[in-house]
């Protein structure tokens, strides 16, 4: 069977049952081009397999499924949540209010912060006193208090509230709806805690990137022959291109499609020193000297 975006998923969960299915990459099997048929394709299809030219992608379990498609919609949720933030910071720019050129970290990563917050409800619920407003700022930020009375010193209009509050509105609902999905992942990877007290454990990945990666390889690593291969399948590795004896430059190869390093939702910050692959420019420019690697490690702990 051919994949061939979603819609070889009914047909596949209706047959793996009976007996044996393999879903081939598109890619992988391509026909002469000019000749292409839904008949001739099938014709193909069942040569290739017959002749052993053609791998079967990876289908996980019924379980790593539910996670994937579970991680997946979180996901996209969260880059909603990102574009509406971005949207109130063009609000906020249109009404003259320099907030963020001030204090960056209020709006950054689409996450808005308490003072943020409080100031912008308090501009949607009718205060424009910048002096008051700059007083709502609280921790650090009270460091910056004649920039932010600067900085809220604009034109805010009484469009600007409506359209603000929308926003605000959607975030916090996003963010309810967030938290749902994630608790409903939470109690689906109770049986993956080894692998995830492994993945953790690597400097930069955090539980919802753990959560990530386990629902995209299902956290058995005896799938893959070894770590490149499992970096090739997931998208992470370069690409080659090699003609004539001369080789282009290439980007990564296509992986699946939640397991890159910008599918983790809400990424935690580095934690513990930093990783051993990490060599400063002036060691790896001295002659004799060879950088050390650490070895990528294995989730070698299968769900039982």
């Amino acid at each position: 069977m051919e994949a061939t975006g979603v819609y070889w998923k009914p047909c596949f969960y209706a047959l793996e049952d009976r007996f044996e299915v393999r879903l081939c990459n598109a890619h992988h099997v391509k026909n002469v081009p000019g000749r292409k048929t839904d008949t001739s394709d099938a014709a193909w299809l069942a040569d290739v397999i017959a002749h052993g030219m053609v791998r079967a992608s990876f289908v996980p379990p019924v379980p790593i499924r539910e996670l994937r498609d579970l991680t997946r919609y979180r996901k996209r949720q969260h880059d909603i949540r990102a574009a509406e933030v971005q949207r109130l910071e063009k609000v906020l720019q249109d009404a003259g209010i320099k907030l963020t050129s001030v204090a960056s970290g209020v709006l950054t990563m689409g996450v808005l912060t308490m003072s943020g917050r409080n100031m912008i409800d308090a501009l949607i619920a009718g205060e424009r006193d910048p002096a008051v407003l700059a007083e709502m700022a609280i921790g650090r930020m009270r460091n910056k208090l004649p920039g932010l009375t600067e900085a809220l010193s604009g034109h805010f209009g009484p469009h600007h509230a409506v359209t603000a509050r929308q926003i605000l509105d959607h975030v916090d609902f996003l963010d309810s709806r967030i938290a749902v999905v994630s608790e409903q992942i939470s109690q689906r990877m109770v049986p993956f805690t080894a692998p995830v007290d492994l993945l953790v454990a690597i400097p930069g990945i955090s539980q919802h990137s753990a959560e990530v990666v386990i629902a995209e390889t299902g956290g058995d690593m005896s799938r893959f022959p070894s770590p490149a291969h499992l970096a090739s399948w997931a998208g992470v590795a370069p690409g080659n291109h090699e003609s004539a004896g001369k080789r282009r430059r290439v980007g990564t190869t296509n992986g699946t499609g939640g397991c890159d390093a910008r599918s983790s939702s809400r990424p935690g910050p580095r934690q513990g020193p930093r990783p051993a692959t990490s060599v400063p420019n002036t060691v790896r420019s001295q002659p004799g000297v060879v950088p050390t690697r650490r070895p990528w490690p294995l989730l070698t702990a299968s769900p039982t």
